[in-house]
């Protein structure tokens, strides 16, 4: 597609020339500044290679190269894109679904700032007078409750998951990991001279007890060794509590959550303040309680604080509260932890962080904005994106809902495929220039998923019974079985606490949702899906060797990273960087087992391929079984040897769709399916869950997504709204009933859906 930029408006746009980033080839166009552009495509079409891997990574390493050597050499060092030229870049804020982060101490009160300017308010206006805001604050010495240090809950360990207290250590008395009787540790404590090994625990004495759970650590004479002795709590504190959960092994992580205890901590309620702090109050209410309410109610309190000598901050106060009610967030409250929120959640509250700031001029990025949103919640977004555009923005936004790519200035069309497939520009310009386009996505653009004419039957009912777990209002309802239900609701209203906190944890139910795979650095779909183990065995018959050399987590690693293909470097006062291996280039395995090669093709471009290609290069067994089932989810673009923790949450999803579906099982949950797929590919999802139903089993889907209302069998709609408001089933039956006689805001969206 020919560029052509004059002289008077190069300056007005983000010329992008030649960019080659992944899987783009040759990428050059025009960028509207201080306009609103939506990117659209199937999933592996190049849209986030084009808009974060390039413009906004560039972006990134430009500024970062404005600072001096010295900081620079505690930064990451970002290499170029793989891209000519860029030209009249702006500042690139990223606002993307990473969660928030899981310290402790975060909260979306803390994430936001609104808890900063609630305790400014309070050390003004509490009464009684306690000194300055930061005596309300539980992340410093002055405002944190002493027991529990600002963390709201405590912690202590379990000793009976440690210990079998009716054997002796020579017996194996200790069940933790790593002191099974004749290892290092157990020799350790056996040999200390500070209790009889033979004595069964139950019989040691007050002191040998203490001593073997508690001694800190001391210097001991072991036969003619110098050995560092510690109490069995006090080595498991150091040795395993200290450490990051998710990057434990899975035994070591089971033993901890099965011998760890948390509990409210009983001194501040979990409120995580000091006394002085809770005893402050404004209208008879303290800064936990506020901190404790449902956002929407927040706002209504701040707005009947009308004292002058606080009115600038309250005002500010007020216009973010209002701000997260409008986005749809108003059933949060301030002290929730930001670990808990979803990715959706988490992008939406740094969004209205950003709808705060005095900053202009910059360029936004989002990455599919409208996850976890009901309908009635996009309308709000687009709001939002339309604001920071007319504060002077360029707002520049990775989408697939027709509702947020109608209110784009500019459309960036990428295709025509995914992977090897994508990659091209398809087509930049208005909306009415896409519709009219011959591209997937124009075409899609107006299609519309009809209701079915004739519902499948239910064979039975699953049944919930007072249903009762965070905003549920003592709930039953009955889950056809047999068929597809889609289960929808705004945010907030309930449907996940219904479903995951009563159906998903019965017998004979897979759940397959966008959670983090664990040990994602190191694995990939081959690994997790078990496609390794053919490739594998198919090598070492070829090559007349061992399958385990052509495992990068086993024998045939590169010993520089270990298999990774990554050196991570840990950078202690900023998040650690990863760059390529130097010794295997990335590839992961040794020189050796490089030579050894399958129809032309070694382990490392064999798990180069994509699922397509794959598909192709192994026509049949095993391995071209589990291909197929990776391509019926809509994975085809994905390599072979991506590592889990690039994959987005809909991915997550369907990868773990794709292996279930190999199992015998009779009901299936889904999370949100359609997350991160293109119109287009919404058909092949609900041609994948017809086939499942049709197969005998029990459908059961959380979904906003009309096509998928409209698909259904049957509806269950929770609400009316979030939070508190919500948590009622206000409609069960069938997508024709709801639309001709539901007055809902499902209904009302849907209605307008199906007469589109």
């Amino acid at each position: 597609m020919a560029i052509a930029t004059t002289a008077a408006d190069q300056h007005s746009v983000i010329q992008v020339r030649g960019a080659r980033e992944n899987n783009l080839r040759n990428v050059s166009l025009d960028l509207p500044k201080r306009r609103l552009s939506v990117f659209t495509g199937v999933s592996g079409s190049g849209k986030s290679s084009l808009v974060f891997g390039t413009i906004a990574a560039e972006s990134q390493r430009l500024i970062n190269e404005t600072y001096t050597a010295f900081v620079q050499s505690f930064m990451p060092s970002l290499g170029r894109p793989d891209v000519d030229a860029l030209h009249n870049l702006s500042a690139a804020i990223v606002v993307d679904q990473e969660r928030m982060g899981a310290n402790s101490r975060s909260t979306v009160g803390t994430a936001t700032d609104a808890y900063t300017m609630l305790r400014i308010i309070y050390s003004r206006l509490g009464t009684p007078h306690i000194g300055t805001s930061s005596a309300f604050s539980f992340n410093v010495a002055e405002g944190m409750c002493p027991e529990c240090e600002g963390v709201g809950e405590v912690s202590k360990i379990d000793v009976e998951q440690l210990v079998d207290r009716d054997k002796s250590l020579n017996e194996g008395a200790i069940t933790v990991p790593g002191f099974a009787v004749d290892s290092w540790y157990w020799q350790v404590m056996a040999g200390s001279g500070l209790y009889d090994p033979d004595t069964k625990l139950r019989d040691f004495t007050e002191t040998e007890w203490e001593d073997f759970l508690h001694k800190p650590s001391t210097k001991l004479r072991i036969g003619s060794n110098n050995i560092t002795y510690e109490g069995l709590v006090t080595k498991v504190q150091r040795v395993y509590l200290s450490k990051d959960r998710e990057s434990m092994q899975a035994h070591l992580r089971a033993f901890v959550d099965r011998a760890v205890v948390f509990a409210t901590c009983p001194a501040c309620a979990g409120s995580r303040l000091s006394a002085a702090a809770l005893s402050s109050t404004i209208n008879g209410v303290n800064i936990a309680e506020c901190s404790a309410m449902q956002i929407s109610d927040l706002a209504a309190f701040v707005r009947d604080i009308s004292d002058a000598s606080v009115g600038p901050i309250v005002t500010s106060l007020r216009e973010l509260l209002e701000s997260l009610v409008e986005i749809g967030l108003g059933y949060l409250s301030l002290n929730r932890a930001s670990g808990t929120l979803s990715g959706g959640e988490a992008q939406r509250v740094k969004m209205v962080r950003h709808l705060g700031s005095s900053l202009t001029d910059v360029t936004y990025v989002f990455d599919e904005p409208t996850v976890g949103l009901h309908p009635h919640d996009i309308r709000r977004m687009n709001d939002l994106l339309l604001r920071l555009r007319d504060k002077g923005n360029t707002v520049l936004v990775v989408e697939h809902k027709p509702e947020v790519i109608a209110i784009a200035d500019h459309v960036v069309d990428l295709g025509p495929g995914a992977g090897s497939e994508g990659g091209r520009l398809c087509y930049a310009g208005d909306v009415a220039g896409l519709r009219a386009s011959d591209t997937l996505t124009g075409r899609h653009l107006g299609h519309r998923a009809r209701l079915r004419e004739r519902p499948r039957e239910p064979r039975g009912w699953i049944a919930i019974r007072g249903a009762d777990a965070h905003n549920l209002k003592n709930v039953d309802v009955d889950v056809p079985e047999g068929v597809l239900t889609v289960v929808t609701g705004v945010a907030g209203s309930g449907k996940s606490s219904l479903i995951h906190g009563y159906l998903s944890n019965r017998e004979g139910v897979v759940v397959a949702d966008q959670s983090p795979i664990r040990g994602s650095r190191r694995s990939n779909p081959a690994t997790y899906t078990g496609l390794l183990g053919p490739i594998r065995t198919a090598f070492a018959k070829a090559n007349g060797v061992k399958p385990a050399l052509f495992s990068a987590n086993s024998e045939g690693a590169c010993a520089n990273c270990n298999g990774i293909g990554l050196v991570y470097t840990d950078l202690a006062m900023m998040a650690g960087v990863a760059s390529t291996c130097e010794e295997c280039e990335g590839k992961r395995f040794t020189p050796e087992v490089l030579t050894y090669t399958l129809r032309g093709k070694n382990i490392s471009e064999v798990l180069g391929l994509s699922v397509a290609e794959a598909y192709a290069f192994f026509p049949t067994g095993q391995a071209h079984t589990i291909l197929g089932r990776l391509r019926d989810v809509g994975l085809s673009y994905l390599r072979l040897g991506q590592p889990l923790n690039t994959l987005s949450g809909g991915e997550r999803q369907r990868l773990k769709l794709a292996i279930h579906m190999a199992e015998k099982s009779s009901t299936y949950v889904l999370d949100e399916p359609t997350t991160g797929l293109h119109l287009a590919d919404v058909d092949k999802l609900l041609s994948l869950l017809d086939q499942l139903v049709d197969a005998g089993n029990t459908v059961v889907v959380i979904e906003h997504h009309q096509a998928v209302m409209a698909h259904a069998d049957w509806l269950i709609d929770l609400g009316p709204g979030g939070g508190h408001d919500g948590g009622r089933v206000i409609f069960e039956g069938t997508p024709a009933a709801l639309v001709a006689k539901g007055e809902t805001l499902t209904a009302e969206h849907l209605r307008e859906y199906v007469g589109g």
